[in-house]
């Protein structure tokens, strides 16, 4: 150990962001170790390196006694007297050791320690680094693809796009760059695993934060999101400014915004609203395209009848009810979609709240 050596540990420190500290400690446990296993196990023995110039001293800890029988665990009456001056029998004190070749020893184990320790404080970094940013989106490109699942390098980690978290039908290569949100971050034995998804609602979201700045600004917030990835999804927005409109900021200058998204999702359709406070307004915009008569609440059940044309309850439910799920997803309230013949046979009444009476007469499937 010399200078060389703790100039070394400083430029660790320095380069990786590992305190110098922690991996003197560990090298004076490792020593510890490495001393009992070549002289003796019997041995109470401590270890301390000078953090400024490298130096070790050892000492092994004995109980003074008036007749030796193990030298590794004892010592003489006289003989401790002569480093401490009032020390009684029964007691313990240090003794140095200088034990041969200690050097030799001391430099390959502190040269196997550093190396572990280094290789630990750098996983325990990467790992602090993005569990700190689950959620967070990240672009890499595809390194391997195994049973599956695609490996994406991330400087130092790799993250891990499982085939539960793809979206369906999408293609993935290696060398593909691809956008994915940080869905968890495990301790492994070889590293922090990242796990990272294609299909989380939370992509979504942080996908319109990075094209929308009034979004990104505070001016336009996100409500609420229903998705069924590589399909259809629905997102909810509210201006909080009113001289911002909440939609069109999303969608963009002739829709340039939202057609980035879109790409970026493989085609997934994305229907954006205006988010309301009042339920049946909210129920109305959730089911777009589709026209709306009347929205009739429940509260105390939070469920919600309605009513659109006749010519449009095949749009308000959509294709294989993907529409109607959405929607309720998206305000979460259960919702009863009716036509008007339906309504009128069983007796329910209702107003024409959010079209005209003949408007909702005309042909409106188009």
């Amino acid at each position: 150990m010399n200078k060389e050596f703790v100039l070394a540990l400083k430029q660790l420190e320095k380069e990786k962001g590992i305190d110098a500290s922690i991996i003197m400690e560990a090298i004076e446990a490792a020593l510890i170790s490495a001393y009992k296993k070549n002289y003796g196990s019997l041995m109470n023995v401590s270890v301390r390196m000078d953090q400024e110039n490298g130096e070790i001293e050892v000492f092994a800890t004995k109980e003074v006694v008036e007749d030796v029988h193990s030298s590794q665990t004892e010592i003489s009456i006289d003989e401790a007297k002569l480093l401490k001056r009032d020390v009684e029998l029964g007691d313990l004190v240090e003794v140095p050791e200088f034990p041969k070749n200690f050097g030799r020893i001391a430099a390959q184990t502190a040269k196997q320690v550093v190396v572990q320790r280094i290789r630990e404080a750098e996983r325990g970094i990467i790992y602090d680094e993005f569990t700190n940013k689950e959620s967070e989106v990240i672009s890499g490109l595809i390194d391997r693809i195994e049973g599956g699942s695609c490996y994406i390098k991330l400087n130092k980690a790799e993250a891990v796009l499982t085939p539960a978290e793809q979206i369906p039908n999408e293609q993935y290569f290696v060398n593909k760059r691809i956008k994915a949100c940080i869905l968890e971050v495990k301790k492994a034995q070889k590293g922090p695993q990242i796990i990272i998804s294609r299909t989380n609602p939370k992509l979504l979201v942080r996908l319109f934060e990075l094209e929308v700045p009034e979004i990104k600004d505070g001016y336009v917030v996100i409500k609420s999101v229903a998705r069924e990835a590589g399909m259809r999804s629905k997102i909810a927005v509210q201006s909080l400014n009113d001289d911002i409109d909440a939609v069109g900021a999303c969608v963009g200058p002739n829709g340039a915004r939202v057609k980035a998204i879109v790409d970026e999702l493989c085609g997934e359709k994305i229907d954006i609203i205006n988010w309301d406070e009042s339920p049946d307004i909210y129920i109305a915009e959730a089911l777009s395209p589709s026209l709306v008569i009347d929205v009739i609440i429940d509260e105390e059940n939070k469920k919600a009848v309605v009513i659109v044309p006749d010519n449009q309850l095949s749009l308000a439910i959509g294709k294989e009810g993907q529409n109607a799920r959405l929607a309720a997803k998206l305000t979460n309230w259960k919702i009863d979609i009716k036509d008007q013949s339906q309504a009128d046979e069983q007796g329910i009444k209702y107003n024409y709240i959010f079209c005209d009476e003949d408007d909702c007469k005309g042909d409106l499937d188009a």
